[in-house]
């Protein structure tokens, strides 16, 4: 059944397309049902937001499908991109065992379909099925491996170039492989972007005008084609 923008409503764990991706899908039979009991799934617009940085923990949002953009921001109103959560992530779940507030802010990128699971009923579903403790240490892990990857983009990395060489090159990681080099396509603006590694929209847009002139990269819309990845791993510093 097809519900609001074009998704097919997914309404068990088990039909969801992104159960290869989220171990929450994977448990066993009894706790993926009653899992299914406690979440709320829903469909969100581009742009809207699921929680705010500082904001109480009311639970844990499971990405089913879309794209949500991760950021924390200053006293002084700026802001920096952290990472892109992809379908399969379970957001909030650090606040949500902790009790603490939110760490981030999470924004919708495009349309999304999200599960909600209210945090006392989260915990509760730990104290009857205790094998979903490992569900949480995988997505722990891939989470300190992320923040580890983007202080590298943004505390290590000398210049703008850099800097945006290594994220094209993250991208490119999940990118399309064809005869004319990797493509991707760019879930940011150049303003975004220039938050995601500490810039200005200017500079970003200025390195980018400049790898398409020495035909590091190509760019028609929001699709990107990177015709030789060496090139661009030596101003990445891979």
């Amino acid at each position: 059944m097809r519900g609001p923008y074009g998704f097919e409503l997914v309404t068990n764990c088990q039909s969801c397309k992104a159960r290869q991706q989220c171990s929450f899908c994977n448990l066993s039979s009894a706790a993926a049902k009653d899992f299914d009991a406690i979440k709320f799934p829903a469909t969100y617009p581009a742009g809207a937001l699921l929680f705010l940085e500082k904001q109480e923990p009311r639970g844990v949002y499971m990405l089913c499908e879309g794209q949500v953009k991760l950021s924390i921001s200053s006293g002084g109103g700026k802001t920096l991109i952290l990472r892109i959560a992809k379908a399969g992530e379970i957001l909030g779940l650090t606040s949500t065992l902790s009790g603490r507030p939110y760490e981030v802010t999470a924004e919708t990128l495009h349309p999304c379909q999200v599960a909600f699971v209210r945090r006392e009923e989260f915990l509760a579903f730990f104290g009857k099925h205790p094998e979903a403790y490992r569900c949480v240490a995988a997505q722990l892990t891939t989470l300190y491996s992320d923040a580890c990857e983007q202080l590298r983009t943004v505390g290590l990395s000398s210049s703008a170039p850099e800097k945006l060489a290594r994220l094209l090159l993250e991208w490119a990681a999940e990118g399309k492989q064809t005869k004319d080099g990797t493509q991707i396509t760019i879930p940011l603006t150049h303003e975004e972007i220039a938050e995601f590694i500490g810039a200005t929209r200017e500079t970003v847009t200025r390195t980018l005008s400049d790898f398409k002139s020495r035909q590091l990269v190509s760019l028609k819309g929001s699709i990107l084609m990177i015709p030789d990845r060496q090139a661009l791993e030596t101003i990445g510093g891979a």
